[in-house]
């Protein structure tokens, strides 16, 4: 977690929704008056971004609050139990409580739901990874909450790794012929993926010798064909259409990973509210 990256990301968050001023607390509470806060859990999940975002998001806001107690990312939590107190002046409690808690209910989200993903293969020698598929602005967090759920990132961003895709192939006319304009630019170093949706194109990535294939929207048939045509020659990364419900028999066929764009696009938020604490 890169934290002046995340202090000049949430600046924005509180702006839009502080406006000019909190006319409520601003009216009701001098700027000196003292006050404590906790985030009650409000049902099961996995922690995620309470010690590190909303920890962050209160003292953006004002480097007086002192967080006191705060959950541990990746560790399971109970409904009614207490997992974050700060204190500190009340008006500023409040101008920060909904972007805290609005992020934090997200990474929660989304590490309860990597988590889930992750018990299901549990058995199996194979990653549960992220996609781009992110909430624009929110990448690194929403990244940060599905390894505190224990999966694991894939790129970042275009500029993290190399993936020639569908478009490219079609545009470009081939594998073979994208991967060779590719390995003129890039340095010795870097990796390149390449999608495949059929098993004539699994042949011809091994052939050019890539280091990993997304095997994309594969059955479970097409992927085991896959595994043994690759013979370990390649990371094999399954993607689309994964769910729980067909997660471990996609394990099942020997894959390296598992790419699940719905950890970040569709977790559902977790309940957590903020109550005054004396």
């Amino acid at each position: 977690m890169d934290y002046q990256y995340l202090r000049n990301a949430i600046r924005p968050f509180l702006a839009e929704d502080i406006g000019a001023g909190d006319l409520t607390s601003e009216a009701i509470f001098a700027p000196e008056q003292i006050g404590g806060a906790e985030f009650v859990a409000k049902a099961d999940f996995i922690a995620a971004g309470l010690a590190t975002v909303a920890a962050l998001v209160f003292q953006v806001q004002n480097p007086a609050v002192q967080i006191q107690t705060a959950v541990p990312d990746g560790q399971a939590v109970k409904a009614g139990e207490i997992i974050f107190k700060i204190r500190g002046p009340l008006v500023d409690l409040l101008k920060a409580e909904r972007v805290a808690l609005n992020l934090a209910q997200r990474l929660c989200g989304i590490a309860t739901l990597t988590a889930r993903f992750v018990e299901q293969v549990r058995p199996f020698a194979v990653r549960i990874v992220d996609t781009r598929k992110t909430a624009p602005g929110l990448r690194i967090f929403e990244k940060y909450a599905v390894r505190a759920g224990g999966g694991y990132n894939h790129r970042f961003n275009l500029a993290a790794g190399v993936m020639i895709k569908d478009n490219h192939i079609a545009a470009c006319g081939s594998i073979p012929a994208a991967v060779r304009l590719v390995r003129r630019q890039i340095p010795h170093t870097m990796k390149i993926e390449v999608e495949a949706a059929t098993l004539a194109q699994v042949r011809d990535c091994l052939a050019c010798a890539v280091e990993i294939i997304l095997l994309d929207n594969m059955d479970l048939d097409q992927l085991t064909a896959a595994v043994k045509l690759a013979k370990g020659k390649a990371l094999l990364e399954a993607s689309g259409g994964v769910t729980l419900d067909n997660v471990r028999a996609i394990a099942a066929t020997g894959v390296d990973l598992i790419s699940v764009g719905c950890l970040t696009h569709s977790a559902p938020a977790c309940d957590i509210s903020m109550r005054y604490s004396a």
